[in-house]
């Protein structure tokens, strides 16, 4: 499958969800600040990633910021790979050593991120870890992101989940109205 086949078979899974552009939420900001907490960085985010941009779900450590550009995001690289995306010091890793994030003030050094991998194969964005220091993280660790990252899209098929029995409900009531209005 070409390149731009994948990347709009993906973006239809991102739109299937309905989760951008949704309100804060609780379930989701909580996953966040345990990320935070849990690899002591000062940066956690549930991100999105859409067509020009890469919308945040939840943030943990960057607050007012709501979405970026896509290019040159590292989300948009973490999502081309079904592994954890991990940089452990951007100022000598050559995939981001021109990033704005890590030659600006913003000062990024470290980044890893766990692909929000739906049933069906797609990466929609996802959960990571940022801090303005190097840092090193062991195979264990990176297992734990993943296995948070798993819960994200767990909670993203719930939610989908329920709209669909919602929808099917509505629809049986609107027909049983229907047979009940024609005896």
């Amino acid at each position: 499958m070409e390149l731009n086949t994948i990347e709009t078979e993906r973006i239809k899974a991102v739109n299937r969800y309905d989760i951008l552009d949704t309100p804060k939420d609780g379930n989701f900001d909580r996953i966040t600040v345990l990320a935070s907490k849990m690899f002591n960085v000062p940066i956690a985010i549930i991100s999105i990633v859409d067509e020009d941009r890469i919308w945040f779900k939840s943030q943990y450590g960057l607050e007012g910021v709501k979405q970026i550009d896509r290019e040159p995001g590292l989300c948009a690289s973490a999502i081309l790979s079904k592994d954890v995306y991990l940089v452990e010091n951007a100022i000598e890793d050559p995939r981001c050593m021109t990033n704005p994030l890590v030659c600006s003030d913003f000062g990024l050094r470290f980044y890893a991120a766990a692909p929000l991998q739906t049933k069906d194969g797609h990466n929609l964005g996802t959960l990571c870890i940022i801090d303005k220091k190097q840092r090193f993280i062991h195979k264990g660790q990176l297992d734990i992101l993943e296995e948070m990252a798993a819960i994200v899209v767990d909670e993203l098929e719930l939610r989908l989940a329920a709209r669909i029995a919602i929808k099917k409900s509505s629809e049986r009531i609107a027909e049983l109205e229907n047979q009940l209005k024609n005896r």
